[in-house]
């Protein structure tokens, strides 16, 4: 393991898109190693009223294979990010700015970056285009 700066950052990567490739890109800049969380499952519908479309398997092994990439993990529930932070050592935690303000308490333990969005790039928006066009 790295003895430089740690970067944690979550997603849930669904329908994979250059945001997220941005945002991970972005995120890996801010540090020497990079560690993933990718939402389970369950925490997608609890989060997004919806089943993701790939399962958490074929996202984590998307998320894995990307070269800024070092460690991929399943997030299980959003109140264990302090948790996870301890666990992987992170130094950093990236968020959207659509989480803005929402894990400011977590600057006790790292510092927090939240990074702006990729601006007209939606996951939910390319589902539901393409599910007008099938």
């Amino acid at each position: 393991m790295s003895s430089g700066r740690t970067v944690i950052t979550f997603g849930t990567f669904d329908v994979f898109h250059v945001g997220h490739l941005r945002v991970i890109e972005r995120a890996a800049e801010l540090g020497d190693r990079l560690v993933v969380g990718v939402s389970a499952d369950a925490l997608n519908v609890r989060k997004k009223g919806r089943e993701p479309v790939f399962s958490e398997g074929e996202r984590l092994a998307i998320v894995a294979a990307l070269k800024p990439v070092d460690e991929v993990f399943l997030e299980e529930s959003l109140e264990l990010k302090r948790d996870y932070i301890e666990r992987f050592a992170a130094d950093v935690l990236v968020m959207g700015d659509d989480w803005k303000g929402r894990f400011d308490e977590l600057s006790d333990a790292c510092e927090v970056v939240y990074l702006p969005r990729t601006p007209a790039i939606s996951t939910t928006a390319l589902i539901e285009k393409i599910s007008t066009i099938s």
